[in-house]
């Protein structure tokens, strides 16, 4: 089970390169459930994602099952995905209260979008989640700020 709520940024954190990172490329053979592919660094990843619930509250919660890929599957995958590959820098932050929150700053057609998520243990957890200062809007409940969303997406003109 996933439960996650992703929010824009106010202002990105200081010494941003500081922070463990991750380089991601992700796109979508199906969206409805999601089917996704990642290659994150040099990890390789299959993911099936589907609704558990509608977004309740202030946050999503998935069910979600994740298999890993060689680079050969991969790479053979990537072939055959509907719509944009999305590309983006993930960056790991752990925050004050011991949560993580992964930034996410996007490159190529989707250049200048900037998000973070926060996973959850449970609903009570993320209820009680009490957002770091440079974080903004809470924006789980906004279809544009999904991946699967944006790999369709040729600009950031849905934004304005």
């Amino acid at each position: 089970m996933e439960i996650e709520k992703k929010f824009q940024i106010k202002r990105l954190p200081e010494q941003l390169e500081q922070y463990p990172k991750k380089e991601i490329e992700q796109g979508y053979l199906c969206i409805n459930p999601v089917v996704r592919i990642r290659k994150s660094n040099e990890e390789y990843i299959l993911t099936y994602k589907a609704r558990a619930q509608a977004a309740v509250k202030d946050m999503h919660i998935n069910r979600e099952v994740e298999v890993s890929l060689t680079k050969e599957g991969y790479l053979h995958l990537r072939e055959k995905i509907d719509h944009n590959l999305i590309e983006k820098t993930r960056y790991l932050i752990r925050l004050e209260d011991g949560h993580m929150a992964e930034l996410d700053r996007f490159h190529g057609k989707l250049e200048g979008l900037c998000f973070v998520e926060v996973e959850f243990a449970s609903e009570q957890d993320a209820d009680s989640f009490i957002p770091p200062a440079w974080f903004g809007e809470n924006v789980s409940k906004d279809k544009r700020y999904t991946n699967s969303f944006l790999s369709q997406c040729d600009s950031l003109d849905v934004f304005q």
